[in-house]
């Protein structure tokens, strides 16, 4: 595969289908304070910019006003989360191979997350434990949020590798803008929670719609 010696996936639409769990968990929370719930497509464009982001794009316009419900909600939201955190979420048909591959290349692995650090850990401990990832990072207070470069050029160092030997793979314009603010290799992916008119616009590289596309089709790109 070329240069690329390391490869960073988004998590949420990326490696796994977590949008019932947390879409069940926002529904919850929402009827519990008398207000409308969503579908779950609507969830897909909700979601990517942590929790507490999410639960303002769900709760009403008229909420927002109130600091103190917003809060009640948000924290209504994470418990209910944390319960069904493993109940619907999974791996996304072809990961396990791609994974599998990779890993007998020998490349490095990493997952970086806009969602809280505490639950991106126990999601990988749980569902990536059969592969090794150099790093994990979910969403921390010494670092920016996504799609700031920060904590992309973070795992970079500590993998001792140049950011433009690093494929970035995620779902969102928030990873496509991720990977080209930290000079990676962005590659978008379809089978997540975005379009990818979304990854295009937000400047993919390359696009996959399987998995395993990414071992296939990078032999073929020339920078």
């Amino acid at each position: 595969m070329k240069n690329y010696q390391a490869v960073i996936f988004d998590l949420d639409g990326t490696l796994i289908n977590s949008l019932e769990d947390i879409a069940d968990a926002m529904n919850y929370t929402l009827s519990s304070f008398g207000f409308p719930t969503h579908n779950y497509d609507a969830y897909k464009y909700f979601v990517g910019n942590g929790l507490m982001n999410l639960v303002r794009t769900s709760i009403p316009q008229s909420a927002l006003e109130n600091q103190q419900m917003v809060q009640l909600c948000f924290e209504t939201m994470i418990d209910k989360y944390q319960k069904y955190l493993l109940n619907k979420t999974h791996l996304y048909s072809g990961v396990k191979e791609l994974l599998d591959i990779l890993s007998s290349k020998k490349m490095k692995m990493a997952v970086l997350s806009n969602k809280a650090n505490k639950l991106t850990q126990q999601i990988c401990n749980s569902l990536l434990k059969e592969w090794s990832f150099d790093i994990i990072m979910g969403s921390m207070e010494d670092f920016p949020r996504k799609p700031h470069p920060d904590s992309a050029l973070f795992i970079a160092k500590k993998l001792n590798i140049p950011p433009e030997n690093i494929i970035y793979m995620g779902d969102s314009n928030i990873d496509m803008k991720t990977a080209n603010a930290a000079g990676m290799f962005p590659v978008g992916v379809t089978w997540g929670f975005r379009t990818r008119e979304e990854l295009q616009d937000a400047g993919a590289k390359l696009i996959i719609d399987k998995p395993l596309e990414l071992i296939e089709k990078l032999s073929k790109i020339e920078e």
